[in-house]
């Protein structure tokens, strides 16, 4: 047994939006930047990054961005969380987080590995109706490996899908960066997210 936890930072291989007059890839990677810092910042766990459907050049790439040691490995787009579960080594728990949410608190990741202590799975929603963070057991029970939960997974399908009323475990919320609507969530009195900051000011 190990009492190891993990945390994935989840990136995709390629940018899909960016800010008005900004460009995708450098957004991708200004949020995948600063989410990385927050986990990397966190106590007690272990962090690496998968990127999702990325080849050699891809992985190489977003490991640049990371503090020297951090695995990072690519993973299946259409299964980037249990792939990651997958891919981490020996661990007790597991939590995959989407790159999008460059100024999540820490606290949050932390609720989720606790919640893990009597749930199969443990989820933070952000408020699209999506999940902004993954967090499961290991070994992974077997109706989680078949719902194979991914970030766009609505939580009204892991709910009913779950064989008992504690499996699945719901943390605090919070906001995904998907769409220019989205900026206005980010706080400026806060410190942090320092990349994607800089490419809001500097187009």
């Amino acid at each position: 047994m190990t009492d190891r936890r993990v945390v994935v930072l989840v990136v995709p291989a390629a940018g899909t939006w960016a800010p008005p007059g900004r460009d995708p890839e450098a957004w991708r990677l200004a949020l995948a930047e600063d989410t990385y810092e927050v986990l990397a910042a966190l106590d007690r766990v272990d962090v690496a990054v998968a990127v999702a459907g990325g080849d050699d050049a891809a992985v190489a790439e977003v490991g640049a961005l990371t503090w020297p040691g951090t695995p990072v490995y690519a993973v299946d787009a259409d299964r980037p969380v249990l792939d990651a579960v997958a891919l981490a080594g020996p661990a007790a728990a597991v939590v995959a987080v989407s790159h999008d949410v460059p100024d999540l608190p820490g606290l949050l990741i932390g609720k989720l590995f606790r919640a893990l202590s009597s749930a199969d799975i443990a989820v933070t929603p952000s408020e699209d109706g999506t999940l902004a963070a993954i967090g499961v057991n290991v070994p992974t029970a077997d109706w989680v490996i078949a719902a194979a939960p991914a970030f766009d997974t609505r939580l009204s399908d892991l709910e009913s899908g779950k064989p008992r009323r504690h499996a699945v475990a719901v943390g605090p919320g919070w906001h995904r960066l998907r769409s220019p609507a989205d900026i206005a969530r980010l706080d400026p009195g806060l410190e942090g997210w320092d990349a994607t900051r800089s490419i809001l000011r500097h187009p």
